[in-house]
């Protein structure tokens, strides 16, 4: 009677990003063209993510809870901790000068040891139109792939929502498909366009 083969197990992948290398630094201030720029958001920028919960707008693209000044604060101090776990890193897109957020952009579904993240963003009616986002979303792109190491990051939206579409495309992230039915808004199901951006697709546009 044979005996069945030992199975031996396949080696494990070294993760593309070492546990540790976020949480051992401090979340850096990110230059952007013109008079804005990335920062950490602070207890004190609560008003402006208050703010952000009674836009129409981002109410609409986002399910964004409506939160009192001490929820707000609680959630910025949340995004802190999330840095802290390696699981999302979130900036305030504010002016360069000192005052209130107009946006905000981050990485979330951080996968450190698969190499992805997912790239989100909204704009207050004080930063629309400038062209802040598009610049913003190329800046952490940058930081996500030469500083961070990721090797994947990607944008879903609405397809009924063709000004984020524009961000992603002038940021440099190509559309890769249509995701039917992928999530749910409060008229409805959407469809949701996925781009995406790999770390060795070239320089990222300035």
């Amino acid at each position: 009677m044979q005996t069945p083969a030992e199975t031996v197990p396949a080696p494990a992948l070294p993760p593309v990003v070492p546990p540790g290398r976020m949480a051992a630094r401090s979340q850096p201030v990110l230059d952007l063209p013109g008079p804005s720029h990335l920062r950490p958001w602070t207890p004190y920028d609560a008003p402006a993510l208050v703010e952000s919960c009674h836009d129409p707008e981002i109410r609409h693209w986002n399910r964004t809870p409506v939160l009192t000044p001490a929820g707000a604060g609680e959630r910025i101090a949340r995004w802190q901790e999330r840095w802290r776990a390696e699981a999302a890193a979130v900036w305030a897109v504010a002016p360069s000068g000192g005052g209130l957020p107009v946006g905000l952009i981050g990485v979330a579904d951080l996968d450190l040891p698969g190499g992805s993240g997912e790239i989100m963003y909204w704009l207050l009616p004080a930063g629309r139109g400038t062209g802040v986002m598009a610049g913003a979303t190329a800046r952490i792109s940058r930081w996500a792939f030469d500083d961070l190491g990721l090797h994947r990051l990607r944008i879903t939206h609405s397809v009924a929502n063709p000004a984020s579409c524009r961000v992603a495309e002038k940021a440099g992230f190509p559309l890769e498909g249509t995701m039917r039915g992928a999530l749910l808004h409060a008229d409805g199901w959407h469809d949701e366009h996925l781009h995406a951006r790999l770390s060795t697709d070239g320089p990222v546009p300035a």
